[in-house]
């Protein structure tokens, strides 16, 4: 991938050998190719210190999002689908859900989910991750979705949270769900007038690097 405003990095000077005794031509050049490298590494610093240097810093990153409706059957872990890739630097999707990262480090993990309840009766929806397969202890979130409006009616609400996760190269995470009607689902809307609204995702994701690993 090929980013704009890269600072570039320079190269180390190919320094002339020495001669067997002193000459002052000799140590001019010598000086004069390494002001050059060094003049280059500070304009470079410079940029990078400066109050937009970030600008110039590339961190892994990836987007995702999936637009169509999902459903489970009652009490059941399921997989939340993730098809689109929006944005991605060093962090891909795998298999449909498995949020993947090349680097290690500490990643900033952001979703949103669009619920629906269809049911007559209010009812809950847990969701959870799990890293490498196995749960994240303490990732439960358990959301209340009301009763539906009116018959053929449902109640909307999106839900969205952020986690920080320590993870190590080729580690991956998955968002889970589950549900007590399978009235609830996790739904796509396509774009509206009155006034004129683009389409609505059913779940976006983002995992975003935040810091190296802690030593």
């Amino acid at each position: 991938m090929t980013f704009k405003n890269r600072i570039i990095n320079p190269a180390p000077p190919n320094l002339p050998l020495g001669p067997n005794e002193y000459e002052r031509r000799y140590q001019d050049q010598f000086a004069n190719i390494l002001r050059l490298y060094f003049n280059q590494l500070q304009n470079a610093l410079a940029e990078i210190t400066g109050n937009a240097g970030g600008k110039y810093l590339a961190f892994p990153y990836g987007a995702f999002s999936d637009f169509a409706d999902q459903t489970t059957t009652i009490n059941t872990a399921t997989l939340m689908g993730l098809s689109v890739t929006d944005f991605s630097n060093e962090v891909s999707l795998q298999t449909g859900s498995k949020i993947t990262v090349a680097n290690a480090g500490v990643y900033n993990l952001q979703f949103s989910v669009q619920l629906q309840n269809l049911d007559n009766a209010p009812q809950d929806v847990f969701i959870w991750l799990k890293q490498n397969g196995t749960d994240i202890t303490g990732s439960t979130g358990l959301v209340g979705m009301p009763a539906r409006k009116s018959a053929g009616v449902p109640f909307h609400d999106i839900k969205g949270w952020n986690y920080f996760l320590s993870m190590n190269a080729n580690d991956y995470v998955q968002i889970y769900w589950s549900t007590t009607s399978v009235d609830v689902t996790i739904q796509t809307y396509a774009a509206s007038g009155t006034p004129t609204k683009p389409s609505t995702a059913s779940v976006v994701a983002t995992l975003s690097f935040v810091s190296a690993l802690p030593t």
